[in-house]
C-alpha cells in the first residue's frame, strides 16, 4: 500500500451506507495501493446500528481498512478526511413539499459544509448522495468557504447507468456497447437523459429506437426510475446507488472509461447560469473533471435542458438564505 486514505461517510448506518463501506473497505473504490481509514458519521438514534456495522467490517477483516471511527460529530468526522461522501439526509415525509424538504436539509448541509471547511484535508473531494442531491451539494459548497466549488460534486451517474441499460435492453446490445449518453440537470423528474450524441456499437442511438420510444418511454423511465423502485419493492435505491457513488468516486479519482454525467458547479458551460450545481457530460483523467464542449442540441434538447435549470434556479432561490 502506497498510502491511507481517509474516507468519511455520512448516514453510514443506512441503506445506501451498508452498500458501500464493504466495497469501499475491500478496495473496490479506490484499488489496493490504498490503505482505507473510515469516518462513519450518523445521528445519535442511529448509533446502535452503526456500531453493528462496525463490528461486521471488523469481522471481515479486510486487509485495507486499517481503522474505523464511529461518531455523531461531524467535526470528527471529517477531521482530515480526503473523501467524503454525504449519503444521510433527512427523506421526504408526509404532507412535506419539496421546499420543506429543502429547509429540512440545509440545517444538515449547512452543518457539513462548514465543518468540511474547517476539518477536511484541503485537496478533499466531496460527493453529495442524499436527496436533493444538487441543491443540498449547493448549499454544502456555499458555506465551505475555506474549499473551491470544483471539489464537490452531485451524484448523477446512477441516473447515467439506468439510462445506459434501458438503451441496451431497447437495442438488444450490451451495456458496453452504449457510449456518449449523458444527463442534463437535476437528479429529479425534469432531469434530461440525451441521446443526441449518444451511440450503440458506433451507430446513432436515435438511428436505432423511434423518437417517440424516446420522448414517452426512455425519457419518463429514466426520470421516474427511482419511484418505480420504491413502488416495486417498497424502499428506494440502495445497492444501485451506492454502486453508482463508487463508480464516480473512482473516476474522479482516476480516469472515467469514456463520458459519464456528474453534477458539478457551473461555470456557465452551454449557457447554464453559474453556481449552480448542474449535471453535465463529463470525462475525468488525472483526477480532473471536464466537461465535454461539443455537444450538439437541438431545440428539443435546449428546451429540456432549460426546463431542469430552471427547477434548480426555483430550488436555489428557496434556499437562498442558506448560501
Amino acid at each position: 500500500m502506497s498510502k491511507t486514505t481517509r474516507i468519511a461517510v455520512t448516514g453510514a448506518a443506512g441503506q445506501i451506507g451498508y452498500a458501500m463501506l464493504f466495497r469501499i473497505a475491500s478496495g473496490e473504490m479506490l484499488g489496493a495501493q490504498h490503505g482505507i481509514d473510515l469516518r462513519l458519521l450518523e445521528i445519535p438514534p442511529a448509533m446502535d446500528a452503526l456500531r453493528g456495522v462496525v463490528m461486521e467490517l471488523e469481522d471481515c477483516a479486510f486487509p485495507l481498512l486499517e481503522n474505523v471511527v464511529p461518531t455523531t460529530d461531524p467535526n470528527e468526522a471529517f477531521a482530515d478526511v480526503d473523501i467524503a461522501l454525504l449519503v444521510g439526509a433527512r427523506p421526504r415525509g408526509a404532507g412535506m413539499e419539496r421546499k420543506d424538504l429543502l429547509e429540512a436539509n440545509g440545517a444538515i448541509f449547512t452543518t457539513q459544509g462548514k465543518a468540511l471547511s474547517d476539518n477536511a484535508s484541503r485537496d478533499v473531494r466531496v460527493l453529495v448522495v442524499g436527496n436533493p442531491a444538487n441543491t443540498n451539494c449547493l448549499i454544502a459548497v456555499n458555506n465551505a468557504k475555506t474549499l473551491a466549488s470544483n471539489q464537490f460534486t452531485a451524484m448523477t451517474i446512477l441516473d447515467h447507468h439506468r439510462a445506459v441499460a434501458q438503451l441496451a435492453q431497447k437495442t438488444r446490445a450490451h451495456v458496453q456497447d452504449v457510449r456518449n449518453l449523458a444527463i442534463w440537470g437535476n437528479h429529479s423528474s425534469t432531469m434530461f437523459p440525451e441521446l443526441h450524441s449518444a451511440t450503440v456499437k458506433g451507430i446513432d442511438a436515435l438511428d436505432l429506437v423511434t423518437m417517440n420510444w424516446y420522448t414517452d418511454e426512455f425519457i419518463p423511465c429514466v426520470q421516474q426510475r427511482g419511484a418505480q423502485i420504491i413502488q416495486a419493492k417498497g424502499t428506494s435505491s440502495a445497492a444501485s446507488a451506492a454502486n453508482a457513488a463508487i463508480d464516480h468516486m473512482r473516476y474522479w479519482c482516476t480516469e472515467s472509461p469514456g463520458t459519464t454525467s456528474m453534477s458539478i458547479v457551473s461555470q456557465g458551460e452551454y449557457g447554464i447560469e453559474s453556481g449552480l450545481v448542474f449535471s453535465y457530460p463529463i470525462v475525468c483523467h488525472g483526477g480532473q473533471i471536464d466537461v465535454i464542449q461539443d455537444r450538439v442540441l437541438d431545440d428539443f434538447a435546449q428546451q429540456r435542458i432549460k426546463l431542469t435549470e430552471q427547477e434548480l434556479i426555483e430550488e436555489r432561490d428557496a434556499i437562498r438564505h442558506l448560501l
